[in-house]
């Protein structure tokens, strides 16, 4: 059985103008003095970066401009202005951009290629304020995350009883019979890490067993029926007896009108969503602590050669602040990248829980698509992935 509710986005953001123009269906790119910040995020992430950050930035260096760029809808995106970055490298050429907002600079050509700018204390001030765990590579700088958590009613759900790991968990849904649900894998990705937490469950909680470069059908066969037994299981004890939404926004929609009492959801959703008054404060967060569901920190990469590389570091050092930080948390809904005791008092008590101490990963491509499919085969079969 699929839930689908009306897809309302619980926060628009604006339409984004003046956050990217176009010339010849070509993104323009700039001039003297001018920090080209190039950005495939939503608009909500690009209209924040436009009317919060680059005010900061240019009142902080007096004869710079931060133009923000949207690469969203354009041929290729942030992938193939990387490229040509990496191109302009080896020309020794200028790459007509200064600042990736978010990249995985593992991607080809990848650090040893030179492109990509290595971070540290040596040459970003605010570095040491950053939370350890938050650090993927040093070829990027984290700046925001978020993570998949549980989103719970507090006022039906009693701080005593909120499950903080796997086995509270399917120990809650089973005492609580049609107060929990989650979204098909396929639909979105707080449905896609609640299968997954099940399949690192079943598999020793040992993420490393799913390698995004390994991928083989006998691995999958090997390591994926488990998590379909354990999902299997709590079936019944979902709400309708074994329903399933098809987003997470229809997901969370059910906890806001009061129908479930926990759900898995985006933290940055649930965040952003409390802040502006869409979601009520009575709806709390928390992360599992034996093993936590997958999430990722956003990273920014900076070219080598980048036009203005000094500036665009000055721009780094700015999203660490203490005060960039809070708003990130507070604007935008997201995990700071700095450590926690560096917030506010109110932003330290709203974020306890749900800081993680770890940040699992899960493959996409093959293994992604082996959890999809098994799903639909042997969790709920009688649902097709073609259905809304």
């Amino acid at each position: 059985m699929t839930i689908d509710v009306t897809r309302r986005i619980f926060i628009q953001g604006a339409a984004g103008t003046g956050a990217a123009f176009m010339l010849g269906g070509h993104l323009a790119f700039a001039a003297e003095n001018r920090v080209d910040l190039v950005s495939a995020s939503d608009s909500n992430i690009t209209d924040w970066l436009t009317n919060i950050l680059k005010p900061k930035f240019e009142a902080a260096n007096p004869g710079y401009e931060l133009n923000v760029i949207s690469a969203t809808g354009t041929g290729g995106g942030v992938d193939v202005i990387a490229d040509r970055a990496y191109a302009a490298l080896q020309a020794k050429k200028d790459p007509q951009v200064d600042f990736f907002e978010e990249f995985d600079p593992r991607l080809p050509p990848g650090p040893e290629s030179g492109l990509w700018t290595k971070f540290g204390a040596d040459n970003v001030e605010n570095y040491g304020h950053i939370n350890k765990v938050a650090i993927d590579t040093a070829y990027g700088l984290p700046w925001r995350g978020s993570q998949v958590v549980l989103a719970y009613d507090s006022e039906k759900v009693p701080a005593a009883s909120v499950p903080k790991t796997w086995e509270q968990l399917t120990a809650w849904i089973a005492a609580n019979p049609g107060q929990f649900i989650y979204g098909r894998p396929d639909r979105g990705g707080s449905g896609r890490n609640f299968v997954v937490r099940a399949v690192h469950e079943a598999n020793g909680r040992d993420p490393s067993l799913f390698p995004a470069d390994k991928f083989s059908q006998a691995d999958a066969d090997a390591r994926l029926p488990g998590a379909w037994k354990i999902l299997r299981d709590l079936a019944p004890n979902l709400y309708r007896g074994g329903a399933y939404t098809a987003g997470n926004t229809p997901t969370l929609q059910l906890l806001i009108s009061g129908t479930v009492s926990i759900v898995p959801a985006w933290s940055d959703q649930v965040l952003q969503g409390i802040s502006e008054g869409a979601i009520a404060p009575t709806v709390r967060l928390v992360q599992l602590q034996d093993l936590a569901f997958c999430g990722q920190f956003s990273q920014a990469c900076i070219p080598t050669n980048a036009a203005h590389h000094d500036a665009a570091m000055k721009l780094v050092n700015l999203v660490l602040t203490d005060e960039v930080q809070a708003a990130v948390a507070k604007d935008l809904g997201g995990f700071p990248a700095v450590t926690l005791d560096r917030l506010p008092a109110d932003l330290q008590a709203q974020l306890a829980d749900v800081i993680p101490n770890s940040i699992p990963v899960f493959p996409s491509g093959d293994w992604e698509a082996a959890v999809n499919d098994g799903w639909y085969r042997n969790v709920a079969p009688n649902i097709s992935p073609t259905d809304e």
